[in-house]
């Protein structure tokens, strides 16, 4: 057995000690945080979507290769057999809706220069007031300077000496694909809805309303302002109903909270039906009125639910049947007949 020299001292116990110390410096540095390099360049982040609870979710950017194209990939509408058993495009239709013009109230009849401007395919309404501002619009042969000036579609409008007329009406309705966001321009350069509906005619095309990137359906088309603003005023209330796919069953009790109307961050929420679809009850049927963004998402996230699949299968009467996911068709005259009715008595709520 080894002997205690006291002069010397344990040199196993100065060995432990010097260890100890060691060790405790490990433990500090691993516990304090980092310091970036100076030449460390910090590392970017972007929005990456929205989590569960529905709150903003980060994450790093991928480096894009600058010399990569943007998306240009051409979608076509469907198509129809013909006689000779080969493969058409579906052609533009034309409307002829002079018999709702002639309903129209009398103060209907006149629209704004800007809107005559842009209906016309010129510019924007904002770019329009530019151009009347500085005199560059005619009106019957007088220059016309006063923003908020109306006419009739009767009258001649000229611009750098050429006539415009409004652009003839469109009506297409899409059945959109996820991956693609509603917007008319992305500076980004992600793929929009404007690239599914690429080609489909030559008169100026928005989308009314939007649908969440990942959300799927029917999404609807036109360059009529008047039917664009009724479509999306909550006034009209106009109905959407939705196929939803929940990450677990909902339960009785959900479900009749949801149905008689929840009350969110942004106010009241109300649901105007809700059936459960499949015997997990897992996939719902859910018809709403109200435009308020990702409301159906937050919906169930308000009860612990994630949406993992939402799909848009009606929207203002008009439904998606017979037109595959990314594919597109014409409205016919009727269907342009009934959306500019619909809902008409809701037109006295709104102007109150």
């Amino acid at each position: 057995m080894k002997k205690f020299n006291a002069s010397k001292g344990d040199s196993s116990r100065k060995y432990d000690k010097n260890k100890r110390s060691s060790d405790n410096k490990s433990r500090t540095s691993r516990n304090k945080p980092q310091q970036p390099e100076k030449n460390e360049v910090p590392e970017k982040r972007e929005y990456k979507g929205r989590g569960k609870n529905e709150r903003p979710v980060y994450g790093s950017v991928e480096e894009k290769d600058q010399k990569k194209k943007p998306f240009r990939k051409p979608y076509s509408p469907i198509k129809r057999g013909s006689k000779a058993g080969k493969e058409k495009s579906e052609n533009q239709p034309e409307y002829n809706l002079k018999a709702i013009q002639k309903t129209l109230p009398r103060e209907e009849a006149e629209i704004r220069l800007n809107k005559f401007i842009a209906n016309a395919g010129i510019c924007s309404r904002r770019e329009a007031d530019s151009l009347i501002e500085k005199g560059e619009i005619a009106v019957n042969g007088k220059l016309v300077t006063e923003l908020g000036y109306k006419v009739l579609r009767k009258d001649k409008v000229t611009y750098k000496g050429k006539s415009i007329r409004p652009e003839k009406p469109v009506y297409l309705l899409l059945n959109k694909p996820k991956d693609f966001i509603t917007t008319t321009d992305d500076p980004l350069e992600r793929k929009t809805v404007m690239h599914l509906v690429e080609g489909a005619c030559e008169e100026r095309l928005f989308p009314v309303g939007r649908l969440d990137r990942n959300t799927t359906g029917l999404l609807f088309f036109t360059n009529d302002g008047e039917l664009s603003a009724k479509l999306t005023h909550p006034a009209y209330e106009i109905k959407k109903i939705y196929q939803v796919t929940l990450d677990k069953p909902i339960s009785k009790n959900d479900v009749d909270a949801i149905r008689d109307g929840i009350t969110l961050e942004d106010g009241l929420a109300e649901v105007d039906d809700l059936q459960v679809l499949s015997l997990d009850k897992t996939i719902l049927g859910l018809e709403i009125h109200s435009g308020k963004n990702r409301i159906v998402r937050r919906i169930f996230a308000h009860f612990g639910y994630e949406v993992t699949a939402l799909d848009r299968v009606a929207f203002a009467g008009l439904s998606k049947k017979d037109i595959p996911r990314g594919k597109y068709r014409f409205l016919n005259e009727k269907e342009v007949i009934n959306l500019k009715y619909l809902n008409k008595g809701k037109n006295k709520k709104r102007q109150k």
